[in-house]
């Protein structure tokens, strides 16, 4: 079957269509499902298709209007919610709970959520982001793993998506701050445009590392990718602490809109999305795993070098399970 070559341009709901005879009959699952939002625009993409489309959040009310626009627009659709707060390992571990006790099959997992902003510590002692980013869910992927392993057949192989970014090759980034893993910097840093763009960048280069690490230990029996969706104008935007980032890196004017950028070009969320479910569904990545994606096709040129490591992709999966205190043996 010949496939489109996707592009800057191309969208979600374009992907969908390209792959609807995969995504039929498949269950996903994916973090981070706001309004606004890239993950709720995958979910909008996948829906037509999905035998179920499950998604999450940590807020009740703001996952309720997510499911009742899916309802709305996919009224025959299978939409299901899960209550998922990253960031608590006890959350994660009730939310695991639940859907192992689906009577479906999970074949692909998307983990989308991310926390940018400002700094505090979690009721597990982990800084926000990469709580949100890293330990939530390496943990929400190991506890799911064998029901993704249980909808394999000889003729599909699950997978699980990261969603990274290019700022994880931000300049001046040049790895991880192993001393820094699990608290982050001091909140008189942490909470400055650049402490936070720093943390960032190196929670999106674990993104990166989780896939190639997942996929080299899964040894083909499921396939992890990562990505950079796009510059895009999410619900992020309406984060008060994060207006003094985007102004000092341009993003932002002073009356909270768009800024063009002549660095970069913006993406619509459809846009944005198109590479998560291109990431999800491309048969054409099947030879690839662990492979980095930008605008719908691997690019292994954009990928910073601390973030292909593989001694750095072993070290933070060594790390992490120290930080839980369990071990991820797949």
């Amino acid at each position: 079957m010949a496939f489109p070559t996707f592009t800057f341009d191309s969208t979600a709901q374009e992907a969908a269509s390209a792959f609807k005879d995969l995504i039929t009959g498949k269950n996903v699952l994916i973090t981070g499902t706001s309004l606004k939002s890239l993950g709720l625009e995958t979910a909008r993409a996948l829906a037509p298709y999905a035998n179920l489309v499950v998604i999450t959040g940590y807020n009740a009310e703001r996952l309720r209007l997510s499911e009742e626009a899916l309802r709305t627009e996919f009224p025959s659709a299978n939409i299901r919610t899960l209550t998922l707060d990253l960031s608590s390992l006890a959350s994660v571990r009730k939310a695991a709970a639940e859907v192992n006790a689906y009577s479906e099959p999970l074949h692909v997992l998307v983990n989308n959520a991310a926390s940018i902003g400002s700094f505090y510590l979690t009721e597990d002692g982990f800084e926000i982001q990469a709580a949100t980013a890293q330990f939530g869910p390496f943990l929400f992927t190991k506890l799911l793993t064998p029901k993704l392993l249980a909808s394999a057949t000889p003729s599909y192989v699950p997978r699980v998506v990261f969603v990274s970014s290019e700022a994880h090759a931000s300049p001046g980034i040049k790895g991880i701050d192993w001393s820094k893993f699990r608290t982050g910097y001091p909140a008189e840093e942490a909470n400055t445009s650049e402490g936070m763009m720093k943390r960032y960048s190196e929670v999106k280069s674990m993104n990166v590392l989780m896939a190639i690490e997942l996929s080299r230990r899964a040894k083909g029996k499921l396939r992890a990718y990562s990505l950079h969706p796009g510059t895009i104008v999410t619900n992020g935007f309406e984060k008060e602490a994060l207006k003094p980032v985007f102004l000092q890196y341009g993003l932002m004017t002073e009356d909270g809109q768009p800024k063009e950028n002549p660095m970069f070009k913006w993406k619509t969320l459809p846009q944005g999305a198109a590479t998560t479910v291109i990431a999800a569904f491309d048969p054409r990545l099947d030879d690839k795993p662990g492979a980095y994606l930008f605008d719908g096709i691997p690019a292994p040129q954009h990928v910073a070098p601390h973030a292909s490591d593989a001694a750095n992709a072993e070290k933070l999966w060594t790390l992490t399970e120290e930080a839980l205190g369990e071990k991820w043996e797949l």
